[in-house]
């Protein structure tokens, strides 16, 4: 293994104390059959509560969260109240938006993603509330200075606006420092057998047709502190290669892909190639050689090859995908990756 996977390994080890509570809020114009108002809360990376303009109503969805309820109605009263709240509230500022900017048809997206992250080593406390619009960065929130960020022309009316309610400012912060943290570490406390589990994946060679990349695919695996890459004589390779992001399963596990381009190997090399799949915090890899025996194909009729587990990892990101109300926009925004913010 080089310095870089050592590097980035090492770096996925010292995150591991590191635990986050997150909002996804979505409110959405022009599209059929979804509701116009989604709502997910996810501790760890996990989908734990759920509400929507349909149900109206907030939804636990694992069963330690369920016991949480059971011994503190109030919670998930709390969620519901909220959940109706901000449905209002969404629903205005997304129709605003459409009038300022001229905008009369088509799909328009508003989202807000906001949480807490607790690192229960050094017990430092980072809080975030970012808004998106059509895809794009459109505002956030700075704790420090109670002040808000617009890298967009279209959003100074709303930092100008949102820059008056010191109300709300200071709720906001007080939010950050006391609420969120404390939910947070109540969460882990009684989901810790779920959030603190690991799981190994299982891991699978998959090829549309003969001349298409080799996909290495892991799925069922957690935490997501995972990483995954092809190697030549046990040596990392680049070229060639191509990385797929971590995705949400339906069961709360994890998948990931990374695809290799076989077209310029000879026939008598590939022995030479496998797949190796880390897991923070566990000692031995998952290696996978690269084996034309082994290779199953996704492209044949279900009722041809047995692709239960395949299938299912992908119904589980399109649903949850659903749950996040179309979350789209960058997952790495260089403007809003480190702020820290308040919530509404």
């Amino acid at each position: 293994m080089n310095s870089l996977c050592l590097f980035l390994l090492s770096c996925h080890v010292s995150s591991a104390v590191k635990h986050s509570l997150k909002y996804f809020i979505t409110a959405s114009s022009g599209i059929s059959d979804f509701p116009e108002f989604v709502g997910a809360a996810v501790v760890d990376g996990v989908l734990v509560g759920y509400c929507d303009s349909s149900i109206r109503r907030a939804e636990p969805k694992l069963e330690w969260m369920k016991e949480l309820i059971k011994k503190d109605p109030q919670h998930l009263e709390w969620y519901t109240q909220k959940c109706s709240g901000n449905q209002q509230v969404f629903r205005a500022n997304i129709n605003s938006l459409k009038k300022r900017l001229n905008q009369t048809g088509g799909v328009h997206i508003f989202q807000r993603m906001n949480g807490c992250e607790w690192d229960d080593e050094t017990d430092t406390i980072t809080g975030f509330n970012q808004y998106g619009y059509d895809g794009e960065d459109f505002i956030a929130l700075d704790l420090q200075t109670l002040t808000w960020i617009a890298p967009k022309p279209q959003a100074v009316v709303t930092k100008l606006q949102w820059d008056t309610e010191k109300p709300r400012l200071e709720h906001n912060k007080n939010y950050y420092i006391n609420r969120c943290p404390d939910w947070l570490k109540k969460y882990v406390k009684y989901g810790r057998s779920f959030l603190q589990r690991t799981v190994l994946p299982s891991v699978s060679l998959l090829q549309r047709t003969p001349s298409s990349l080799v996909s290495c695919h892991a799925t069922g695996f957690y935490p997501e502190r995972a990483m995954m890459f092809w190697r030549r004589d046990e040596e990392e390779i680049h070229e060639g290669v191509e990385h797929g992001e971590i995705l949400p399963n339906h069961d709360g596990s994890f998948q990931m892909s990374v695809e290799l381009n076989v077209s310029s190997i000879k026939p008598d090399d590939w022995r030479r190639y496998d797949c190796v799949f880390q897991l923070s915090d566990v000692k031995e890899d998952i290696i996978t050689k690269l084996d034309k025996t082994a290779i199953r194909t996704n492209w044949v009729s279900p009722s041809v090859f047995p692709v239960g587990p395949v299938v299912g990892g992908v119904g589980g990101v399109l649903l949850l995908l659903a749950v996040f109300g179309f979350f789209i926009w960058r997952r790495n925004s260089n403007e809003f990756q480190l702020a820290n913010t308040g919530e509404q």
